[in-house]
């Protein structure tokens, strides 16, 4: 009970001030009324239901890839470090700036310990041993998430390449609700085998139906999901097609844009019925808001690849041709979703079976979620010639299909490592340019968090 008790103390700290508040601070903060110390199933499942602190994911990756510019006038009056993410410099963080995109996913990791730590035994009645299971399943799904999440800006890419020196600069992965500890990077190679062994644990934990009112609510389709993202990002292709195809078989739907009005300033609904998890990128940024940022443009490539006939072109796109702006995001809100979707997974599982021998079954896959996408009528099934040929087309549709969902930068990554070249440019006052396997594609570990971690070293990216 007294361990109990110190954890969810912290927890309750942590409402009010970030893990990286310096110690005599944290002391300060300390309440000094009676907390309610959660004790049942039902109060660790409420911890888990925070939405506002598990349902937020960084956002610094959306805002360096290549789906947007910005006018030259909204940048200058951003915060330092989305001006500086924005145009890929060395140092994109200020000593004294707190960064959401650390604080936040450890935050998040911090709740599923305090639940992994302190769940009481397992009983053998068997509905309570169920919601045991989704419980646990539900924790080590939240701390895969956010440990794959920072791992996608403050780490190296990991695939089979990794060089010895790229490896030693992994992400802390602290397994226990104590804030005291003295935390340091550990390998690249650790910290995905982490990812992994977490996720695989809650796999065999999750329920296999999608909580339809609850898609906050990790299952066992959203799992499959993650583990299938997080294989593509590697390129382990075989294996993304694996988890792509588990997480499909369970769950498959998809939405007619048909059916969704291309003049609703916002067209999608809450909880739209690919969602298999829902999450946004952080609500505190000024950039990547549907509606109300006139002045984040969509690129120009990107928005003239649309056919008139894809719809896709007006639900996901406001403004003019000349100018196109985002509309509201995905999930039905003016917050852009990063959440899981059986959209994503049909690309995924398209674009493995062309990298693993079987591009014509590929195209029938990308051809069934293009069919979704446009005017009833209108719609030619593509076709390729050959392997790459295909592998073009479906990554052509991966970008239309999910812009500004917080995966570009991962698919930046991994491509330009298989030869694609890359290179990104911005135009403001300067033109700023960043080549393909440049080390800037590794966000640098915020000066708050070195300051009260000296263990913790940066990764040199010039």
């Amino acid at each position: 009970m007294q361990n109990l008790s110190k954890a969810i103390i912290i927890l309750i700290i942590i409402l009010y001030c970030t893990i990286s508040c310096n110690k005599k601070e944290f002391l300060e903060k300390i309440p000094s009324s009676k907390i309610l110390i959660p004790k049942t199933l039902d109060d660790f499942q409420a911890l888990l239901d925070n939405h506002a602190i598990l349902g937020e994911t960084p956002v610094l990756g959306e805002l360096s890839a290549d789906n947007y510019y910005l006018i030259q006038s909204f940048w200058q009056g951003l915060k330092n470090h989305e001006r500086d993410v924005y145009i890929w410099q060395n140092n994109i963080f200020q000593s004294d700036e707190h960064i959401g995109d650390w604080e936040m996913p450890y935050q998040q990791v911090f709740y599923a310990n305090v639940v992994l730590d302190n769940l009481p035994p397992a009983t053998n009645e068997q509905d309570e041993a169920i919601r045991w299971n989704h419980i646990k399943g539900a924790a080590l799904f939240i701390r895969a998430y956010a440990f794959y999440n920072l791992a996608q800006l403050f780490c190296p890419i990991f695939d089979n390449t990794i060089l010895p020196f790229e490896n030693e600069f992994g992400i802390p992965l602290p397994l226990e609700p104590d804030i005291t500890a003295t935390l340091k990077r550990e390998e690249v190679t650790n910290t995905y085998n982490r990812i992994i062994a977490d996720l695989s644990d809650a796999i065999r934990l999750l329920p296999d139906t999608l909580p339809m009112e609850h898609r906050n609510r990790p299952s066992k389709p959203a799992a499959f999901a993650l583990m299938a993202r997080i294989y593509l990002s590697t390129r382990f292709y075989d294996k993304a097609l694996l988890y792509a195809d588990s997480s499909l078989n369970l769950y498959s739907s998809l939405i007619n844009y048909n059916d969704i009005s291309t003049s609703r300033p916002i067209p999608f609904t809450r909880l739209n019925e690919e969602t298999l998890y829902q999450s946004n990128m952080l609500s505190t940024t000024n950039v990547l808001k549907g509606l109300v940022v006139p002045n984040c443009i969509a690129d120009s490539n990107l928005y003239r690849s649309y056919d008139t006939n894809d719809l896709r072109k007006y639900i996901f796109f406001g403004g003019t041709p000349n100018l196109p702006t985002l509309k509201g995001s995905y999930n039905g809100t003016i917050f852009l979703f990063s959440g899981l979707a059986t959209d994503e997974l049909y690309l995924i599982k398209a674009e493995c079976l062309a990298r693993t021998g079987n591009y014509l079954e590929g195209m029938v896959v990308l051809n069934s979620l293009l069919e979704k996408r446009w005017r009833t009528g209108t719609f030619v099934p593509l076709s390729a010639m050959d392997e790459t040929a295909a592998l073009n087309l479906i990554l052509q549709e991966r970008r239309k299909e999910l812009p500004y969902r917080g995966l570009r930068w991962s698919d930046l990554r991994r491509l330009n490592r298989e030869g694609f070249e890359i290179t990104l440019q911005r135009k403001l006052d300067n033109i700023y340019t960043l080549p393909p396997n440049d080390r800037r594609y590794v966000l640098p570990v915020p000066h708050t968090v070195l300051k009260l971690n000296g263990s913790i070293s940066q990764y040199p990216r010039n």
